[in-house]
């Protein structure tokens, strides 16, 4: 992967077996990306990329002044979201060891003292892990299935820039943890588009006609992922 400065951008250019160049701009930080085929000089590209230079702007705009969450303080009434819906958090004092509990409007995290933010935090991510992890298990087999294809398993990670990622090498699909405050909708079309790259490595033509076959409106919950809360 190379580097290339336009303007005050940072490109990260990748040369691949493909037929068409393909520009991204990608939350939640506003990266650049594009992939060439192998024949384009850089110089080229770097020509494409200023005929581009208004929209480039304009998309990271937009990721970048996208709603950010606040820093959490792990405090009772505070806000936390599980599957798009809001949740006021509740601690509560246990003797019986740490537990996280869903009400109707509350999620209780119940844990003995002493305790501080990090102890309440990893308690709720541990939690948040098992119920996201729920979630994925239903949708990879029934996508994989449905497309045909055979994941090796996936893997629930913190991930900085990405909803989710393949490995050509494992067959293993990585999903960001942060989905699991996502609306379902939003958490199936990451995985249906991991899964498509077991059948196009790259997001060329090909790649969005069968995006467009088996879930027509993909282009929606993409728009609405990438609007939500950071």
């Amino acid at each position: 992967m190379q580097l290339l400065k336009v303007a005050d951008i940072a490109v990260q250019v990748s040369y691949k077996p493909i037929k068409n160049v393909h520009l991204s701009v990608h939350p939640p930080d506003g990266r650049v990306t594009i992939s060439s085929p192998e024949h384009i000089a850089l110089d080229k590209l770097k020509v494409y990329l200023l005929t581009k230079l208004q929209w480039i702007r304009k998309e990271r705009k937009k990721i970048i002044t996208q709603p950010r969450e606040t820093e959490k303080l792990y405090i009772t009434r505070e806000s936390h979201y599980l599957f798009g819906k809001r949740y006021l958090l509740k601690i509560t004092y246990s003797v019986k060891g740490t537990k996280v509990l869903l009400h109707h409007s509350t999620i209780e995290i119940l844990l003995p003292k002493p305790f501080d933010a990090i102890a309440k935090q990893k308690a709720l991510h541990k939690w948040y892990r098992q119920q996201l992890a729920l979630k994925l298990d239903a949708l990879v087999d029934k996508w994989r299935r449905i497309i045909g294809v055979n994941p090796s398993g996936y893997t629930i990670r913190t991930m900085k820039t990405k909803w989710g990622s393949c490995s050509d090498k494992s067959g293993r699909l990585n999903f960001n943890l942060e989905l699991v405050k996502k609306p379902i909708e939003c958490i199936e079309y990451i995985v249906v588009h991991e899964l498509m790259h077991f059948l196009r490595r790259h997001h060329d033509k090909d790649f969005i006609a069968l995006m467009n076959q088996y879930l027509p409106n993909w282009q929606l919950r993409k728009k609405n992922l990438n609007e939500l809360p950071v």
